[in-house]
């Protein structure tokens, strides 16, 4: 998947300068997971909130900051320890959250860790997959090189 084929993203936008806008993020989501716009933002959000169950503080701290206000919030909200449960329980609690199926739920963290895998810098991205098991990082799409 490489971002400058939507409208209105001229490539690759995952340096700390040039934060990708949180419609291009969402549009992108909906197109990978296949749902409407609204579904999408809704299927982010509780991705990236689960996420932020299973990632350090800091580190969903540091992954905020390179994504749009909008996507901060589920980023930040109600921190505690991180959890330690693999991908079949992070599917799930996406889709009991979002209200979808487990398949529909395991194709929007698949489009949302693709997106952030294209939203973020290199780096950002390799410190949130080294806190994650090997099934995590296999679901990501191949995406453009830095």
């Amino acid at each position: 998947m490489i971002l400058k084929d939507f409208p209105g993203c001229r490539g690759r936008v995952g340096v700390a300068s040039a934060i990708m806008k949180y419609d291009i993020f969402i549009n992108t989501v909906a197109v990978l997971a296949r749902v409407p716009r609204e579904q999408a933002e809704v299927l982010a959000a509780t991705t990236l909130q689960t996420l932020a169950e299973r990632i350090t503080e800091a580190e969903a701290h540091d992954l905020a900051s390179e994504l749009p206000k909008a996507l901060q919030v589920p980023l930040r909200a109600n921190r505690g320890p991180a959890e330690q449960f693999g991908i079949q329980e992070f599917v799930h609690r996406v889709a009991q959250r979002a209200g979808v199926d487990t398949a529909q739920a395991l194709d929007a963290v698949r489009a949302v860790l693709t997106t952030v895998h294209e939203a973020v810098s290199h780096g950002e991205f390799q410190d949130i997959m080294a806190q994650l098991p090997q099934e995590f990082r296999d679901l990501v799409l191949p995406v453009t090189v830095h």
